[in-house]
């Protein structure tokens, strides 16, 4: 039965992972004036030829492995983008899955497992069109933050149910933003921009809320940066002036942090 419950949430999380990627495309397209006009196409089309995708063009994962990353018609490479978002997101779910004993939670469990599921999606919309565009759109950081605090509520009505009322409930989550959101706030204030954008100390604060503990937030911000200086240095080497969109790293951050929880708070209490 596990294994099932597994094997669906990793075909869940592809399929949303395709989605993802298709409307971080889609909504790029509308912003930009010179295609304001324009109709947009209702299904998915190459877009170098616009030759419209069947099917079997949209098995998340197999059609690009089957295709080599290359549009069926016109041979042009699709992109690795779609791959990685389809992969991303299927081993996110597939990650916090492991983390969730469905046979025996209760409905609140359920919920908050449902909610978290849905904020991982929100925050992989925001990581890819960081990664492809270099922007965090302003309504969805509004939504990511929304649901990162219907997250962090019923954590604390939880943890309300099991144990009497202590000030960690409130101070904990608060000391959690300031570390992680507070801290990306000031580098861009400071920076004017040049370190990090505008958007990340709001990605950051909607993660942090998620997290609800100020220590997985120092974890989730050392592993940010560990992974983004690690993945980006090539980059950064061969163009000393490249910017780094911080986005997609903190996304996969909290992935982690959030899988490897116990582990961590193994390692902490050491």
């Amino acid at each position: 039965m596990e294994v099932l419950f597994y094997v669906l949430l990793f075909i869940l999380g592809a399929c949303f992972g395709s989605f993802l990627c298709c409307q971080a495309r889609r909504l790029h397209l509308k912003q930009q004036k010179s295609t304001s006009s324009k109709k947009l196409p209702s299904r998915s089309v190459c877009l170098h030829c616009h030759y419209q995708l069947k099917w079997y063009d949209n098995i998340p994962l197999l059609s690009w492995l089957f295709l080599r990353g290359k549009c069926r018609k016109c041979h042009q490479k699709i992109g690795l983008a779609e791959f990685l978002a389809e992969l991303g997101t299927a081993l996110a779910f597939l990650g916090i899955g492991t983390t969730f004993n469905f046979m025996s939670a209760d409905v609140l469990s359920w919920t908050v497992f449902l909610l978290l599921l849905l904020f991982v999606l929100i925050i992989d919309f925001l990581a890819i069109y960081d990664g492809l565009y270099g922007e965090l759109p302003s309504k969805h950081l509004a939504y990511a933050i929304i649901c990162a605090a219907i997250i962090l509520c019923l954590k604390e009505y939880q943890a309300l149910s099991v144990s009497p009322f202590t000030p960690a409930l409130i101070y904990q989550p608060v000391l959690s933003v300031l570390l992680l959101g507070g801290l990306y706030l000031i580098l861009y204030k400071v920076s004017k921009g040049k370190w990090v954008g505008d958007g990340d100390w709001l990605l950051g604060t909607a993660i942090a809320l998620a997290l609800f503990d100020p220590r997985l937030s120092l974890i989730t911000l050392f592993l940010a940066n560990f992974i983004a200086c690690l993945v980006m240095a090539p980059f950064v080497y061969k163009k000393k002036h490249a910017r780094i969109y911080f986005g997609p790293f903190l996304v996969i951050a909290f992935i982690i942090t959030i899988v490897f929880s116990d582990f961590f708070y193994g390692i902490i209490n050491i």
